[in-house]
């Protein structure tokens, strides 16, 4: 299967091709189809770690919660393994991040719990399909994403900063991409910010914490959304004695429509 054709992938085929050692990023892969983020605990965190997400929808809506020691998601992806079906994990320990791996079956057990989290590159398809540009999709680009200096609400034992994707609009085009997104409450909704960086404590556009530096053009708008990254962040500040997530970028695709989603 060729990954020149990911638009028109399905959901099962990509999966089968992380299953079988491909390494790639996700965005503009698999069409209309929702993709999420990862977050695995063990089940002694996995209520705290659900209040967390409660408490803080915009970096953190969840699609689905697994059954406890079970890999399957049942309900955005019937079949699927989550530990194996995405192109990348990261390990944390006690809040160090000591591997990367393609595979996290070796780590599996009994009592953990998986969180799969709504994802921006969703939306993505629907600012295109209304005239709003993405510019590392039209760049085959990462998106940058960026630790803020905003604190998430805390839950139990985890607490820390918001993390945000950020898309440079065309200043005209702002209200029309806030329009779009804020359909989309389950991947994010509108953005958590516009305009001036500092006002998240971001002080360098040019230098993302994650994905690759921005092309923003004259007359363009950086306009910042809530990301599921924000999980990532808060293990290294919450030291959990263990929690697997996807590598940034490296998304699960599930078999929910896009536009299933859409609250209005």
């Amino acid at each position: 299967m060729n990954k020149e054709n990911k638009e028109k992938i399905t959901p099962k085929e990509a999966r089968q091709m992380f299953r079988d050692g491909l390494v790639a990023t996700t965005s503009n892969w698999a069409l209309g189809y929702a993709q999420a983020n990862l977050a695995i605990l063990p089940r002694e965190d996995a209520y705290d770690f659900l209040l967390f997400c409660f408490r803080n929808p915009k970096p953190c809506p969840i699609l689905e919660v697994t059954e406890v020691g079970s890999p399957e998601p049942f309900t955005v992806a019937p079949g699927a393994d989550l530990r194996t079906d995405l192109a990348g994990y990261r390990i944390f320990k006690n809040g160090e991040c000591i591997e990367e791996t393609q595979d996290i079956t070796g780590w599996w057990r009994d009592d953990l719990v998986a969180f799969l989290i709504g994802c921006s590159f969703s939306f993505e398809e629907a600012l295109i399909n209304a005239g709003v540009p993405v510019r590392h999709i039209e760049k085959g680009k990462d998106c940058p994403i960026y630790k803020t200096e905003v604190d998430c609400i805390p839950a139990g034992r985890f607490s820390g900063p918001l993390v945000v994707s950020m898309r440079p609009v065309p200043s005209q085009l702002v209200s029309r991409a806030v329009t779009v997104t804020a359909r989309f409450p389950s991947v994010h909704g509108s953005p958590a910010h516009i305009g001036n960086p500092e006002g998240l404590g971001i002080r360098d556009l040019s230098s993302p914490d994650w994905g690759d530096p921005p092309d923003i053009n004259p007359g363009e708008v950086p306009m910042f959304w809530a990301c599921g990254v924000t999980p990532q962040a808060v293990a290294l500040n919450s030291k959990p004695e263990l929690m697997i997530t996807h590598v940034p970028a490296n998304m699960f695709i599930t078999d929910v429509w896009n536009e299933s989603l859409a609250a209005l």
